[in-house]
């Protein structure tokens, strides 16, 4: 068997015309974050989590802008983005609903929380509705054992909970 090779120096990476980084982003966070830090790469998971905020995503060219900004390689912020689970490189819904799947949460039933909410959006963890609303993510652990089943709605920690009420949450969201 062999395997097919791409180049990559050939694969396009699709660029904006505006960066992600506006001079503005830049100034706030010269003035208010990077001073926080000993060194400039302490300030990277702040600016990935506003990116994943305002973008829903964090695309390649704001990798590059980010690594430039912070003096780091684009292969840092790449290695960083991909190692946490809340970082996407692609879109993600309005609304991200993630259900824990720790040990805690395993033995007290985060699957039917899980298997409900995937029947009720009609979609699969790891997916987005149709309509952009919902993602649905399964996460290894919230680090919330004493609320077990625990799920994260839009970063709000919620547990314990069952089916239904991990459904109504949902059903919650504009």
């Amino acid at each position: 068997m062999s395997w097919t090779v791409k180049p990559s120096r050939t694969q396009e990476i699709a660029k904006r015309t505006e960066p992600y980084l506006s001079e503005e982003a830049k100034a706030k966070y010269e003035k208010d974050l990077i001073p926080r830090y000993p060194e400039r790469r302490g300030a990277l998971l702040p600016i990935l989590h506003d990116l994943q905020h305002h973008e829903r995503c964090i695309p390649h060219q704001a990798m590059v802008e980010v690594a430039q900004f912070l003096n780091l390689t684009p292969g840092e912020v790449l290695d960083t983005v991909s190692f946490y689970e809340e970082f996407h490189v692609e879109p993600v819904g309005r609304h991200i609903v993630a259900v824990c799947q720790s040990v805690a949460c395993e033995a007290c039933g985060h699957a039917a929380v899980l298997d409900h909410l995937k029947d009720k959006l009609g979609i699969e963890e790891h997916e987005t509705t149709s309509d952009g609303k919902v993602t649905l993510l399964a996460l290894e652990c919230l680090g919330a054992c004493e609320k077990a089943p625990c799920m994260l709605r839009n970063n709000e920690l919620i547990g314990p909970l069952t089916p239904d009420q991990a459904a109504r949450l949902v059903d919650e969201l504009e």
